[in-house]
Order: C-alpha cells, then structure tokens, then sequence
C-alpha cells in the first residue's frame, strides 16, 4: 500500500533538495575561485592599498570590498586593522559597508537565485552608496567619532621559526585552498540548511494570497518595512537569499526582498555591538542610516522604475 504525501509537503521537499544541491555546489565553486584570487591578493596586500589617502582609493576600496567574502561581523577585525594602519577614513568605511554586501559568494547566490538583471542592479546600487556614504561622511569630519584606542596596535610575542623546532611540511597551495574552502562550507552550512528548510517550508505552506497581500507589488510600504527587520535579524545572507526565493514565488516583491537582504547582511546587531569598540554613538547612528538607506532605496529604484517591469 502505497502513501501519498500532502502536495504541500512534497512541494516543500522538492524546493529544499533542489536548493540543497544547487547552492551548496554554488558556495564550494565561488568559494573556491575567491580562495584563489586571495592567494594573490593577501588581506595584508589590501590593508597596504586602502592605506592610501587619495580619491581613487574609494573605488578601489569598493571593489576590494567586492571580493573579499566578509560577512558584516568579520569585516569587523580587518577594520581594526585599517586603523591601525591609518588608512583613509572614506575608503576605509566604503570597503566597510561595501565587503558584507558585494563578496562574490552573495553575488553568485543572487544571480542563481534572482537572475542576472536583479543581481546588477543590486551590485550597482550597494556599490555606489558605499562610495557616496565613504565620501561624505568623510568630508564632514566624522573621523573624530572613530574611539582613539582602536588606533593602539596590541602588544605581541614574537618567536623565531626555530621555537617550533624542524620546518613542517609544505603542502600544496591547491589542496590547502580547497582545505579552507571545505572549513568555510562547514561554517555556513547551518545558515544555508535553516534557510533552505525556513524557505522550502514557506514555499509549500504559506498561503500565496497572504504574502501577495502584505508584501506584494501594489503595497510599497513593505519595502521600509523589510529594511527595518532585516537589520535586527543578523541572517546571514547564504540563509536569507534562498528564504527570500520563497517569498518571491509565494508573490513577495524584489523590491522588499532586496531591502531585506541589504539590511540583514548590510548590518546585525551583532556588528554594531562590535563597532560601539571601535566607534563612538554618531557614527554607529550614520552606519545604520547609511544601510537603511541603501536597503529602502534599492527596493523603491526597483520597484518603481522600469528595472522592476
């Protein structure tokens, strides 16, 4: 005797094993690729390019910001070292708001998942407030609310090579990038199974009439709304991109979720806890604004102009 399962449950197994295997294969091939490209372009290497006080460095601090695969709270320890280096104030907070949202492992999550069109969109938008946010709080001197002992460089114990006695093994730069690779799957693979089974579960029983209703094309009020909830959420993007695919096929729009997935990977509360050791209240208020703004705009550009038709 055969059973048959409800349609909603076999919709949501369905939904979970296709985006299981499909983001899981995902993550392992881009982050592979960026364990690569480090090999050539060290974190030490981009410490000593953002250090540089000129107009340009704002750029080229967005764009290291693009392929460095900092979540919001491990862009925190890097930044302390940009302090400490005296790097540029502006640059240095473009590659802050810049590195959570535009790593290539989010980009790539958002192009399988939402297609090509969304995804540069959304690259474009991430990037140019990161710029416009490092320049202008730059320009008015908010410098002076960044803590002075973020800037003391921490005593340590230095120990030559000989304290370790014989010389360990050189193992192949391949297998140890792949190494990493597996440790950093292993370390998001909790955020992406939870999302997955949040979204599959969204996907086979949430009524599509409620989502249309709240979060749908014709109510544009979602769009702050979900900017707002993101923030306070800390999901991690590898968790909220496939969550948010749910919601999309269940008729939320992608202008709200593009506010949500730009508050939750833009800004925790996590991270803020974090910065409050490195800055002082004005500038964690402008970092919160800078996000929400960048969140609400983002999900209003696309869904009100022809981006969205």
């Amino acid at each position: 005797m055969s059973i048959t399962l409800p349609t909603s449950i076999q919709d949501a197994a369905g939904m979970f094993l296709f985006l299981a295997t499909e983001l899981t294969l995902l993550f392992l091939l881009i982050s592979y690729g960026v364990g690569v490209l480090q090999e050539y372009i060290p974190p030490a290497k981009i410490q000593a390019i953002l250090s540089a006080r000129k107009g340009k460095g704002y750029i080229v601090a967005a764009l290291m910001g693009a392929i460095t695969p900092f979540c919001s709270c491990s862009t925190i320890p890097f930044l302390k070292g940009l302090l400490r280096a005296r790097a540029g104030f502006g640059p240095m907070l473009t590659f802050l708001f810049s590195s959570p949202l535009l790593n290539p492992v989010i980009i790539g999550l958002f192009a399988i998942t939402f297609g090509i069109k969304v995804t540069l969109v959304y690259f474009l938008i991430a990037l140019m407030v990161s710029v416009v946010a490092g320049v202008v709080l730059d320009m008015i001197g908010f410098e002076k609310h960044v803590k002075e002992e973020a800037y003391v460089i921490p005593e340590t114990t230095s120990c030559a090579s000989s304290c370790s006695g014989a010389s360990a093994p050189v193992e192949n730069k391949w297998v140890r990038i792949w190494k990493s690779t597996w440790k950093d799957f292993k370390g998001v693979l909790p955020y992406l199974l939870i999302g997955i089974a949040i979204g599959s579960m969204i996907y086979g029983f949430m009524p599509t009439d409620l989502v249309s209703e709240y979060a749908g094309q014709d109510n544009l009020l979602s769009i702050p709304i979900a900017a707002v909830i993101g923030i306070p959420l800390y999901i991690r993007a590898e968790a909220v991109i496939p969550l948010s695919a749910a919601l999309v096929a269940k008729g939320m729009s992608l202008g709200a979720v593009m506010a949500l997935i730009i508050g939750s990977a833009g800004a925790s509360l996590t991270e803020v806890i974090l910065l409050r050791s490195i800055f002082k209240m004005p500038m964690i208020i402008a970092f919160l604004v800078v996000i929400l703004t960048m969140a609400v705009s983002a999900g209003f550009l696309y869904a009100l102009t022809p981006l969205g038709a």
